[in-house]
């Protein structure tokens, strides 16, 4: 493949928000790590909701997840910023001519859940702006069930229903294929007793491919069995559930009685951690996002943050950008 062509697929990746759901700091938080934010303390940095922006060929860029963050997160992303010249559009919010003053490089919104800390941002998408929303049947569901999401005009937003194992052609350079990792229901789903590590439409990783690159973005994970190592061995780049250090971290600061597992989440140390579950792997690098504000991790220099920096995984941050 010529040059040329070959950078026209180049994979290219912003980190719109690295952290868990309720950001970084916590709106109502003064747990040891949030207190920090609080203080300005240099060693930490203020974090959104977890989402990412993929493009292949700079110009068609698509969501993978909507937090509540959204309008904050393409504010602080030049590239999701509204074209000056967009192209020409017709019916009622176009003319038919070049220069139409609304125009989105975004093309569409990937889900792995139905979460709110990934759904909601869809609420920001509104005003007639046409784009495609992926997600698995069940969390459509949710979608179209909550009359707020109406606000999408069906007439510009599509809804496609994604299928364990199949992939998805973007038509611009990116192929996706959703799979399913262990994970649990929506919290406002939840009812009576919760099934914890089920395999299912609840919980989706993504593994997006170009002609020259391959990654995998598993923002929430139960635990990793062996479809999660099946499909991150050999990739070139994995973004992986951070949420917590410890399994009974909040339970320990006296802010939940929930676990990780609980929550449907895998710690990152621990004999069931994924620390030690990536272990070997052949991944080319390995990120951790969607994490906790009372992940110790999210302080440079902590001994948690230079444990999982010696066993070679990164930490996400906002605006984080890598290219493949």
């Amino acid at each position: 493949m010529p040059l040329a062509e070959r950078l026209a697929t180049k994979l290219k990746i912003v980190v719109l928000g690295s952290a868990a759901g309720g950001g970084y700091p916590q709106w109502n938080c003064r747990c040891p790590v949030c207190d920090l934010a609080w203080q300005r303390d240099r060693r930490v940095l203020a974090r959104t909701q977890s989402s990412l922006a993929v493009t292949a060929d700079g110009a068609h860029w698509f969501l993978l997840n909507a937090s509540p963050d959204l309008r904050q997160q393409i504010q602080n992303t030049s590239a999701l910023w509204p074209a000056t010249n967009g192209p020409a559009t017709n019916g009622p919010a176009g003319n038919g001519q070049s220069g139409n003053r609304r125009h989105s490089p975004v093309s569409g919104v990937f889900l792995t859940n139905g979460d709110v800390d990934h759904v909601a941002g869809l609420l920001s998408l509104r005003e007639r702006q046409a784009f495609s929303v992926f997600g698995t049947s069940a969390t459509l569901k949710l979608i179209e069930a909550n009359s707020i999401f109406r606000v999408l005009d069906p007439t510009c937003v599509s809804t496609r229903a994604l299928q364990d194992g199949i992939e998805i052609d973007t038509q611009f350079g990116l192929r996706v294929t959703p799979f399913f990792v262990p994970g649990k229901v929506p919290l406002h789903e939840e009812t009576g007793s919760v099934s914890i590590g089920g395999v299912g439409e609840s919980t989706l990783g993504l593994e997006i491919r170009t002609a020259y690159a391959r990654v995998v973005y598993i923002p929430g994970c139960a635990k990793v069995n062996e479809e999660v190592l099946r499909r991150t061995s050999g990739a070139d780049l994995l973004l992986f559930d951070g949420t917590t250090f410890t399994d009974d971290e909040m339970v320990r600061l006296g802010l939940s009685q929930k676990t990780a597992w609980r929550m449907g989440h895998m710690a990152i140390s621990g004999e069931e951690g994924s620390l030690r579950a990536f272990a070997g792997l052949d991944i080319g690098r390995k990120v951790y996002t969607h994490i906790n504000n009372t992940n110790p991790i999210l302080v440079e220099g902590s001994p948690e943050r230079l444990a999982v920096e010696a066993a070679g995984w990164e930490v996400a941050f906002d605006g984080m950008e890598i290219a493949l």
